[in-house]
């Protein structure tokens, strides 16, 4: 049959049937549509970039000092100013990127990981449900602020300690969310129709259960991106994260606070470096949310 005639024998009354749009290309087509993500996703890029690229784009060592130009305000030759030592602002913070996103990245990699692993053995196999999710109840009972601040006081500050900390309070919450979707899972037909074929547990999880949790854990944890650098920056802040005179955003501005009334430009751009990168990964959790929530497709 020619393919290409069929269209002519159809009747006037037929109407074509619209294209499939793929999956992928309907989340593009729902992103871009999004302009608060696309802004989101533009500031990350760009703090990405410039965290990457410091070596490169920094126009000074962010440990060179210069005394007789310290507490400079910005100019051509210090854009940003420079500090109580004389260091380049916008060098340290170009560096300073560099430790706030890997502490983002990395506690919510090190939660993610083990809360998934929690929450789906919990939810799939309910005999080790009540002991697993009393375990998580114990961590929440305690403020994540506190039991990030002692974990950090029992392992040292220092990057790897940070994360360790950091990734520990946020694993109750991955946990909890996996479980609560594993549970509506497992009851599903597709879920029970693996079943009566004999499909292996392993196999259930890995073709039927995990694909079903990628959307929700995606936005889940590109909102807890935010999280993990605000709190990273409050430890370094107190000074139990990153020390000085390491560059990361939250000691910069520990050490700026006392001189915020006489140089508050050692304040200011630091904390403006902190608050782009968590008001933009809140943009990006926001709007990838409202495009994978199948209720909103339409």
């Amino acid at each position: 049959m020619n393919v290409a005639a069929a269209p002519a024998r159809m009747g006037a009354g037929a109407q074509v049937e619209p294209a499939v749009v793929p999956r992928r290309q309907e989340f593009v087509r729902r992103f871009v549509r999004n302009r608060a993500g696309l802004l989101g996703l533009a500031i990350i890029a760009v703090l990405v970039a410039l965290a990457a690229l410091a070596d490169v784009i920094a126009p000074y060592d962010w440990r060179s000092q210069d005394i007789v130009r310290r507490f400079a305000v910005p100019s051509p030759q210090h854009w940003l100013g420079t500090d109580e030592l004389g260091r380049d602002i916008f060098s340290r913070i170009l560096f300073g990127g560099r430790y706030s996103l890997t502490i983002g990245v990395g506690a919510v990699l090190l939660s993610f990981v083990v809360g998934t692993l929690v929450g789906i053995v919990a939810g799939f196999y309910r005999r080790l449900d009540g002991l697993l999710m009393r375990v998580v109840d114990v961590m929440l009972a305690f403020p994540g602020i506190l039991l990030a601040i002692a974990l950090v006081g029992a392992l040292g500050p220092g990057l790897s300690s940070v994360i360790i900390a950091i990734g520990t309070t946020e694993i109750p919450g991955f946990a909890r969310l996996n479980r609560s979707m594993v549970l509506s899972l497992r009851e599903r037909e597709f879920v029970v129709a693996a079943r009566v074929v004999g499909a292996s547990d392993a196999s259930i999880l890995l073709r039927h259960v995990l694909l079903n949790l990628v959307s929700p854990l995606l936005v889940f944890a590109s909102l807890r991106m935010s999280t993990a650098i605000l709190v990273g920056a409050t430890l370094s802040f107190l000074g139990l994260g990153i020390q000085p005179p390491e560059p990361e955003w939250g000691a910069m501005v520990s050490t700026a606070r006392q001189y915020i009334a006489t140089a508050p430009h050692t304040f200011a751009y630091p904390t403006l470096a902190i608050f782009a990168a968590v008001v933009a990964f809140n943009l990006l959790g926001d709007a990838l949310r409202d495009t994978l929530d199948p209720t909103l497709r339409h």
